[in-house]
C-alpha cells in the first residue's frame, strides 16, 4: 500500500464526494510521538481494503489543509490523527495511541 499526498483544498472536496471508504492520516513530521503512531498503523495496513485511498497530510507543511479537515469533517484537530470517511461523513476519528488499523477494519464490517 502506497500514501496519497493530501497537498490540495481540490482533494478534500473530492474525498467529500467519493463513495465508499477513504482514510486520512494528520501528522507531524517534527513529532516522535505522530512518528511511532504512523510506524504501528504501517506495520498492519496490509490488513486495510486494497482498493481503499490512504491520504497522508504531513501537517507541518499544510497547516491550513489541516484546518479544512477539521472543519469539513466536524472533528477536533489532532496531531496525530485518522479519520476514516464513508460516503463524504467522517465515521471514525483517532488520535495519539487510539489509532489502530484494527479499529478502523471493525467499522468497515
Amino acid at each position: 500500500m502506497e500514501w496519497i499526498s493530501l497537498e490540495s483544498a481540490n482533494q478534500i472536496d473530492n474525498i467529500k464526494q467519493q463513495q465508499g471508504y477513504t482514510l486520512i492520516f494528520k501528522h507531524s513530521t517534527r513529532c516522535s510521538i505522530s512518528m511511532m503512531a504512523k510506524r504501528r498503523f504501517e506495520l498492519d495496513w496490509e490488513d486495510l481494503p486494497d482498493d481503499m485511498p490512504l491520504y497522508f497530510l504531513d501537517l507541518i507543511k499544510y497547516r491550513e489543509l489541516s484546518a479544512k479537515v477539521a472543519n469539513d469533517f466536524q472533528v477536533h484537530h489532532e496531531s496525530p490523527q485518522l479519520l476514516l470517511i464513508k460516503d463524504g461523513e467522517c465515521v471514525l476519528d483517532q488520535s495519539h495511541g487510539a489509532i489502530s488499523v484494527d479499529e478502523a477494519i471493525s467499522v468497515l464490517a
